[in-house]
């Protein structure tokens, strides 16, 4: 029997509690983990941009290198022409960069006198020594940079020389530079160099004068486009090796390293004269005097 307290009425009987699918509990659960997943990477992502500001290093600009200028000399250049084109270069140079350019005539002669050089014993004037070449230089490379990179490119040229052929022949490496600068006075086709080297040897065996005039011209500056006077053929000019006998005091230009190695090494031939034919580059070559004034009314030099 159930006691029943006054004011206290039993419960009622209510709906049994309703019951989930296991299959949405599931897609619950993944969607939630899904959402947890999302977060994670949003916050790794966050904190890694965060740490990359902090720790990247600061943006620098990269200034190219200048561009350089570049001067040409030919094979043959004397030194004083050379320093026209040092000038020329330079004004050029000057008016492209609209600043101030250190090479200067003036100063590649200054820097291109009398110097003492490794292997030639004594102080030569740097005619012949100043190798042809390209050049590359800056606003501010000197005269003096220039005329010690030619020197560096000379050395560098005239150890490919073979001096034993010369040496028997008891000449010095300033006799094969001077007579390296004649032949490059005085030849144009390649294949001549040779058999020009081969005259000036022989001649100068047979102790005659050597008679080339690239010599004259050089020593009285007279241009090659002007043709040599009588009065200039006869002078004095200790470069006159029509006159003289022997090798003239200097080298009269700067020749290449085919002119050093020709005058090292001539050919083998017995040619005393050689006159240029009528395509101004060719010569012809013999070992006979009247062979030679034949060719020479031949070409028209003599009536």
């Amino acid at each position: 029997m159930v006691e029943r307290r006054p004011g206290v009425m039993p419960p009622k009987p209510g709906p049994p509690p309703r019951q989930v699918p296991r299959r949405t509990i599931l897609i619950r659960r993944l969607i939630a983990l899904g959402a947890l997943l999302v977060a994670l990477v949003i916050i790794g992502v966050t904190l890694a941009v965060h740490h990359g500001r902090s720790t990247a290093a600061p943006v620098t600009t990269v200034i190219p290198p200048p561009k350089p200028f570049r001067i040409i000399f030919p094979e043959g250049m004397t030194r004083e022409a050379m320093a026209h084109r040092v000038s020329v270069v330079a004004k050029i140079a000057e008016k492209k960069s609209h600043k101030h350019v250190q090479l200067s005539a003036r100063g590649y002669l200054h820097w291109s006198q009398r110097r003492a050089v490794a292997g030639f014993g004594g102080k030569h004037s740097l005619e012949g020594f100043l190798f042809p070449a390209t050049y590359d230089f800056l606003r501010n490379t000197t005269s003096r940079q220039l005329v010690t990179d030619q020197l560096e490119a000379f050395a560098q040229n005239w150890r490919k020389v073979d001096m034993s052929y010369a040496r028997k022949k008891n000449l010095t490496p300033y006799d094969v530079l001077i007579i390296a600068s004649m032949v490059e006075g005085e030849t144009v086709a390649p294949d001549e160099r040779p058999l020009v080297a081969a005259v000036i040897y022989n001649r100068l065996h047979d102790r005659m004068p050597l008679g080339i005039d690239a010599t004259i011209r050089y020593g009285l500056h007279v241009p090659g486009t002007k043709p040599l006077l009588e009065s200039e053929l006869a002078s004095d000019n200790p470069y006159n090796t029509r006159k003289f006998l022997g090798l003239p005091p200097t080298p009269i230009g700067n020749p290449g390293l085919a002119s050093m190695q020709a005058a090292a090494h001539p050919a083998h031939v017995d040619y005393l004269y050689f006159v240029r034919k009528p395509d101004k580059v060719h010569h012809y070559f013999t070992a006979s005097f009247q062979d030679f004034q034949n060719h020479e009314i031949q070409y028209g030099f003599t009536k």
